[in-house]
């Protein structure tokens, strides 16, 4: 059983070749400097890493596997993921999974998610086969709504094996998960709930900073607009506590009791993410950064973005 208690991962999804990076971030980042990110991780005590096998067009998990063997991988974490692609084919998962592996170069992963809530009782029954084999230390679900993880745990109860977490998109300007029910049934039922986008890509940086031309970043310029206050409560938040704006929004997620995923390709963001989840903000610092997130009325990721991916029931294949 994985009994992992997270403060902050290093999100992956932005590692990955020349290309790839200027396409999604407008600047490509070096492999050296994403080794010297790891080597400033493990200082820092940030040992987990999520992972997914289309992070960087596949190859993010290539780099982990690569970098961490040079650094040394003892106390590394590795969260990593199965995405349905379509209905339920036998074995699927356990193919996944073994090429995960050979990309870790690891017999064994300590948190796996199934990714989307695609045929869920067929996947999670492999997945409990892959833990029971003991390749999978805990198992979580992500981009699951609350009867979806409802489901899985009672999936996971009769296997006799705790649901560890669940990670779905959070940030301070999308906060649905919170509302309906989501986090407060986590909290109650002890499990672990991890938050990707919690920057939303950028937008919840600060505005004062120019940064290179993006196509996502064109696409939130029409939503940053919205913004001037929240940004105008961030700075003042930053500044108060001697912090740089991301910080707030990742330092908002860890007073929620939140796990921010955050994507890490230079060894400063890995040092802003571990100072940030230590920042104690105060119950009205909190209370004033939701009231100007929510009358922005800013969004960029929907908490269901990934529901065109799932496929309608039925049409699974043993």
């Amino acid at each position: 059983m994985a009994d992992i208690k997270a403060k902050a991962v290093i999100g992956t999804n932005s590692w990955g070749g020349k290309a790839y990076g200027k396409a999604l971030r407008g600047n490509y980042v070096e492999d050296s400097v994403i080794k010297e990110a790891m080597c400033e991780a493990k200082d820092r005590g940030l040992l987990i890493y999520d992972l997914a096998r289309d992070y960087g067009l596949g190859k993010a998990q290539k780099m982990f596997g690569e970098f961490a063997e040079e650094i040394g991988s003892d106390n590394m974490i590795i969260s990593a993921k199965y995405t349905p692609m379509g209905h339920y084919k036998k074995s699927c998962v356990r193919r996944s999974l073994e090429k995960d592996l050979a990309d870790f170069k690891r017999s064994y992963v300590d948190i796996y998610w199934l990714h989307l809530p695609t045929d869920i009782e067929q996947h999670l029954a492999e997945i409990i086969e892959l833990y029971n084999d003991g390749k999978i230390r805990g198992i979580g679900v992500s981009n699951f709504d609350l009867e979806e993880c409802r489901l899985a745990k009672q999936i996971l109860d009769k296997a006799g094996i705790p649901l560890y977490g669940v990670q779905n998109h959070y940030s301070l300007i999308s906060r649905e998960w919170e509302k309906n029910g989501l986090l407060d049934w986590c909290r109650e039922n002890g499990i672990s709930f991890w938050a990707w986008a919690v920057l939303e890509e950028g937008m919840l940086t600060d505005p004062r900073i120019k940064t290179k031309f993006s196509p996502m970043k064109f696409f939130m310029n029409r939503q940053k607009r919205k913004m001037h206050e929240l940004y105008r409560v961030m700075i003042a938040v930053a500044k108060r506590h001697d912090i740089t704006v991301p910080q707030v929004a990742e330092a908002y997620c860890a007073n929620k009791g939140i796990v921010p995923i955050c994507g890490c390709r230079k060894p400063k963001q890995v040092t802003e993410l571990a100072e940030a989840v230590n920042v104690k903000l105060s119950s009205g610092e909190i209370r004033r950064l939701e009231e100007a997130a929510d009358r922005s009325g800013a969004k960029v990721l929907g908490a269901d973005m990934f529901r065109i991916f799932v496929p309608k029931k039925g049409g699974q294949h043993g």
